[in-house]
């Protein structure tokens, strides 16, 4: 992990590069989404099923966006980052900048395994909360498109555990955490990637209130929390990845529950569907 390099100028362009490749990750992936889904439908005269449609953005987003941003970076940083400091007048050459990734030990798995519960636990809490507050949240879009056709759930479970996990960690925790802990340590690294992470979900959600959305996003900090704290105990970006895939695949296999046995499980229905405005 790289060491903290400190001053008010390192700072501000800490957060400008680190928001931005976070952003720009998520950004660039809909982009190529929305192109390829444009080709499909325009140019090739295909239909595309609620399934190819999430199929597409879990490949061009979560896969292409965020996970090719991050590997880009790593890549570029060593011959762009000498010149960007160069002319910010800053003194010395970039340090390493490298993102681990290996099977994790016994203490990784022990990492996954609490990391694991104490997610699903704040996910589970931040939606009976919400539910007690009765704030109007949003839905998570997958999971709107989930509820209307069940049988993406089927694509989402192993998906979250393949390319959302591994996608969004290698950029969030790896790149956007790993880029503002050079500046502001980790503790701070933390907060404002998880907080960040958590906030890009709003353009996730459709319909609800402002305030339903808000509390929503800020329940979601908690188990972003957890994804970024694994990270710096191991420094090992798998660790992060697992947690957060298999805690969307609960999610997604919760609302799988939902929607095909809602009938006998009326009593969960309120709560599954506010913890799913956490994806």
């Amino acid at each position: 992990m790289a060491t903290s390099e400190r001053s008010p100028l390192r700072t501000v362009v800490a957060l400008v590069s680190a928001l931005g490749l976070g952003g720009g990750g998520l950004a660039f992936g809909f982009v190529l989404a929305s192109v390829a889904a444009a080709v499909l439908t325009l140019g090739l005269g295909v239909e595309i099923s609620p399934a190819a449609l999430l199929v597409l953005s879990l490949v061009f987003v979560q896969g292409v966006g965020c996970a090719g941003v991050a590997l880009a970076y790593m890549k570029l940083r060593p011959v762009v980052g000498p010149e960007i400091r160069s002319i910010l007048g800053f003194e010395g050459v970039p340090g390493p900048f490298d993102i681990d990734a290996e099977l994790p030990d016994l203490r990784g798995v022990a990492v996954v395994v609490g990391g694991y519960v104490l997610a699903i636990g704040a996910a589970l809490a931040g939606s009976v909360l919400v539910t007690l507050l009765q704030v109007d949240t949003g839905t998570n879009q997958a999971a709107e498109i989930g509820m209307e056709n069940p049988e993406t759930l089927l694509i989402l479970i192993p998906a979250a555990i393949l390319i959302i996990g591994p996608g969004e960690e290698l950029l969030f925790r790896g790149v956007v955490q790993g880029r503002l802990r050079e500046v502001l340590g980790p503790v701070a690294a933390i907060f404002l990637a998880s907080s960040f992470f958590a906030g890009l979900h709003w353009f996730a959600l459709t319909g609800g209130s402002a305030a339903g959305n808000v509390v929503a996003l800020a329940v979601l900090v908690g188990p972003s929390l957890v994804f970024g704290a694994a990270y710096e105990l191991t420094d090992n970006i798998v660790v992060p990845s697992l947690i957060h895939g298999i805690y969307n695949a609960t999610l997604f296999t919760l609302l799988y529950v939902v929607v095909a046995f809602g009938d006998q499980l009326p009593d969960q229905q309120n709560v599954a569907a506010a913890a799913l405005a956490l994806l």
